[in-house]
């Protein structure tokens, strides 16, 4: 049995266009499902288990592999004929860890020190979605479950013990934020038009509120809306036409799969004052060509966009992101001495098992031929297991004070092949449950 190693490969804002993020984007969890079945059916002895997360700043898979760059090829290649992509523009922008960097890179991304807003605390959800939506399905299991808990107890210690989430940092909150600076350099009318009401629709809802506009807000479910504030109206979607043109701020946050304002709704609009929209979706839900939007004096943000506020709130927290990442530093490094240490005590365990079967064999052999009484056996049984644990103290001693080493791979390795252990033995030595409750 090949070793597995933890592994990633991502498309994320970091490398990859908007665009293309676009088109890698999956539409909810049976196109997900459907994808890494497919994939998993054709890869299961190079990459046994796997996730997947998609939002609208990255496709990533976290995995286990046999072989790594196989591995990624692979998945480049499912991806390449699933969303009819060349393969070397994927491989262009692909970001791919292995071994140590993949496990500390994995908990990055579960702390949100790898989001576009450094700190966003979105991430977590999605995280979690990602990961029980893989294991209900059997896309991952014991060696998943097992990263993944410890990226959770990471993030949780990452919030706890810095401040890195504070001061409402997310992609809808420096929307708003962006959106307070202009209305008052411009000395615009402090009404809003939020669309979609889903995380980050809501989220972009309170702070424009919390801000002073007056809100409305477009969705196709209003009874799902449960603001209250005298500022706040409520609106279907399919009124987007009619209101569209009264408002100087506009935030979208749909999940359309296509664009909902574009050329054909402008039909008939006439320039007014300067407007701002800001689009928060992916697929973009706004498509306005530049000519367009610059008749009307629309100026459009987007998740990109929204890059350089986020790099200046940050550097205001550089402490902070300072110890985050020392946080997630000693935490990667005690999870690889934690996976070290899984090898040793089921060959311990092994070892005294292979000697107590052989004592056990002679004395029923020196029974059998007469050579001591039946009656003496257990107490010889006895005198046997203490012998064979006082020779084995110093051996399996120096193998637990040797597994966090670096060298204790081979020390496993050597002995399993001197005493000829099957490797059966242990592939379930040790089973590692989600603990569904964040700490």
């Amino acid at each position: 049995m090949q070793d597995l190693q933890y592994a990633t490969l991502g498309f994320t804002h970091h490398k990859t266009p908007i665009e293309l993020r676009e088109r890698l984007a999956f539409d909810g969890e049976m196109e997900i499902g459907g994808f890494l079945r497919a994939l998993l059916k054709e890869t299961s002895k190079i990459i046994p288990e796997i996730l997947l997360i998609s939002t609208c700043n990255r496709t990533e898979f976290f995995f286990v592999a046999t072989e790594f760059e196989l591995a990624c090829e692979h998945i480049i290649e499912a991806l390449s004929k699933s969303k009819k992509i060349e393969i070397n523009e994927l491989r262009a922008v692909k970001q791919a860890y292995y071994a140590t960097d993949a496990i500390h890179h994995i908990f990055s991304v579960a702390s949100s020190l790898d989001s576009v807003v450094v700190g966003e605390t979105q991430i977590a959800g999605q995280f979690k979605d990602a990961y029980r939506f893989a294991y209900q399905n059997n896309f991952c299991a014991k060696e998943m479950t097992r990263i993944v808990h410890f990226a959770f107890k990471t993030a949780a210690k990452v919030r706890n013990q810095t401040q890195i989430s504070s001061n409402a940092i997310s992609v809808a909150s420096i929307a708003a934020q962006k959106a307070k600076a202009l209305q008052k350099e411009y000395n615009l009318n402090p009404s809003a038009l939020v669309i979609g009401f889903g995380e980050m629709g809501s989220l972009a809802a309170r702070h424009l509120l919390s801000d002073g506009f007056k809100v409305c807000v477009l969705s196709r479910d209003i009874k799902k809306i449960e603001l209250q504030s005298d500022n706040l109206s409520v609106d279907y979607f399919d009124q987007l036409h009619k209101v569209l043109n009264d408002y100087p701020i506009v935030i979208s946050a749909t999940g359309a799969f296509e664009s909902i304002i574009n050329e054909d709704l402008l039909i008939g609009f006439e320039r007014k004052s300067k407007r701002f929209y800001f689009d928060l979706a992916l697929p973009r839900d706004i498509e306005i060509n530049k000519e367009r939007a610059k008749q009307l004096d629309i100026t459009i943000f987007r998740v990109d966009d929204l890059k350089q506020i986020s790099e200046h709130n940050l550097s205001q927290r550089q402490e902070n992101l300072k110890k985050a990442y020392q946080i997630v530093g000693v935490a990667t490094m005690e999870f690889v001495q934690w996976l070290q240490t899984l090898g040793i005590e089921p060959l311990i365990k092994n070892i005294r098992e292979m000697a107590k079967n052989a004592s056990l064999k002679e004395v029923e052999r020196a029974i059998k031929k007469g050579y001591l009484p039946k009656e003496l056996q257990f107490n010889v049984e006895k005198i046997l297991h203490q012998a064979f644990n006082t020779f084995l103290h110093k051996p399996t001693q120096f193998l637990r004070d040797h597994s966090t080493r670096q060298e204790s791979d081979i020390i496993i390795e050597a002995i399993k092949t001197f005493f000829g252990m099957d490797e059966s033995v242990f592939i379930n030595a040790y089973q590692c449950e989600y603990e569904k409750k964040e700490e």
